[in-house]
């Protein structure tokens, strides 16, 4: 199994998209000149989501509470 990700314009799919597909058909399209070979762990990532930190700020009473959240945005 190989990644591959897009780095121009195609039918279907966006620009920076990753997929996991078999040796053969990676080796395909990357010929093709669409696509090139991307590491393990970039894909992993993208499956994963990235963490993002918000801030979040309350008026309740005259004070003000700054408290950090951290979101997981989901594909």
């Amino acid at each position: 199994m190989k990644c591959i990700k897009l780095i121009k314009t195609s039918k279907g799919h966006e620009i920076g998209q990753i997929l996991r597909t078999d040796d053969n058909e990676a080796e395909f399209r990357v010929k093709g000149g669409n696509w090139a070979f991307a590491p393990k762990s970039e894909w992993r990532a993208t499956k994963r989501g990235k963490k993002e930190e918000v801030e979040i700020s309350h008026d309740m009473g005259g004070s003000i509470e700054i408290r950090k959240e951290k979101k997981k945005n989901k594909k």
